[in-house]
């Protein structure tokens, strides 16, 4: 049963409460810590993403299409839409000699308010290459372009191109492919269902893969090493996923999901973190990450002052005046 994690108090009420769920595992799967039922399946959303990016690399594509951080990184990104995702999801595919049109991933408007409407008065309109999950689909077009296999259906379930990311997704959470609950993401692919702590599993797998073998030890360091060398790729201006990346400065990597989904993987630790708000409200969980972090000493006074506006987030009025803040309520060591 999932606890209690985060208040929201406005003046002198607890105004509303988000439950959830946290795993905390090594790469071996021993559980470090958690709260709430961590066996509980929950679809990964767009945390798999960095899982989903390997592919990319062990098929070859990525060094034929010359893939650099920035390609990499933008594989694993929910982005905001602004011009530097845009521009670079372009000219990935201008390399494999397709368009926009080939994206199946859908339509919706930048992410980043600023952006849309600059495209607003530009007379611009939203194309797929504005979806945030462009990259993701770019990357998956560039597997199926280097192994010439079919273009316009490469984002269905029977598909080579999903085949290779379920069995990458099964041999990194331990959970047997036909065990996999399979269902549609907001852009089109599937989306992955597994227990929360296989999720952490696959995280810490992702932050420790020396129990792997070579080539596969290989892949992750690269997308990895992508995702924090190039973190204004994977989310943007003034996106949780960026910031945190880069005043990690390489010591950790995150990824957000859609319904309150958001794992971490921490190298030096060997440790991989997810966590899931049961309500499906994702504005707690920035907070939750943060507030586990700090309770494990992760993070060091520098950091913890730079990510302040992620740890306690403030509401605003729409004066912009704070009337009210997100409170992390609970203890790791609480269980486990």
């Amino acid at each position: 049963m999932s606890e209690l994690l985060v208040t929201v108090e406005r003046g002198p009420l607890v105004e509303s409460l988000h439950r959830g769920d946290i795993a905390i595992v090594n790469a071996r799967g021993e559980v470090i810590s958690s709260i709430g039922d961590i066996e509980k399946v929950i679809f990964a959303r767009s945390s798999m993403k960095p899982l989903q990016s390997i592919p990319i690399i062990e098929t070859g594509a990525a060094d034929h299409f010359q893939f650099d951080d920035g390609d990499l990184a933008l594989a694993c990104a929910s982005h905001n839409g602004e011009k530097q995702h845009t521009k670079r999801a372009e000219l990935i595919l201008s390399r494999l000699d397709l368009e926009v049109a080939n994206l199946k991933c859908g339509t919706h408007p930048p992410m980043l308010q600023e952006t849309y409407e600059e495209l607003i008065k530009s007379g611009g309109d939203s194309t797929p290459i504005h979806n945030n999950c462009s990259g993701k689909h770019s990357g998956m077009l560039t597997t199926a372009k280097y192994m010439n296999e079919s273009l316009d259906d490469y984002y269905k379930i029977e598909h080579p191109v999903q085949q290779r990311i379920l069995s990458v997704i099964s041999e990194l959470t331990d959970v047997l492919v036909e065990d996999i609950q399979i269902g549609t993401d907001g852009c089109g692919v599937p989306v992955h269902g597994i227990p929360l702590r296989n999720l952490a599993l696959g995280f810490a797998r992702m932050a420790d893969p020396s129990g792997l073998i070579e080539s596969r030890q290989q892949s992750i360091g690269r997308v990895t090493a992508a995702m924090m060398n190039a973190p204004e790729m994977v989310g943007g201006t003034s996106r949780f996923c960026t910031d945190f990346m880069k005043h990690m400065g390489r010591k950790m990597f995150g990824k957000s999901g859609a319904e309150g989904v958001y794992c971490v993987g921490v190298p030096k630790a060997g440790i991989g973190i997810a966590v899931k708000i049961e309500d499906g409200n994702s504005r707690a969980t920035n907070a939750v990450i943060m507030e586990i972090l700090s309770q494990m000493n992760l993070i060091d006074e520098q950091e913890a002052k730079a990510l302040e506006r992620y740890h306690f987030p403030a509401l605003l009025n729409v004066r912009k005046e704070k009337v009210g803040v997100l409170k992390p309520v609970f203890s790791i060591y609480q269980k486990v």
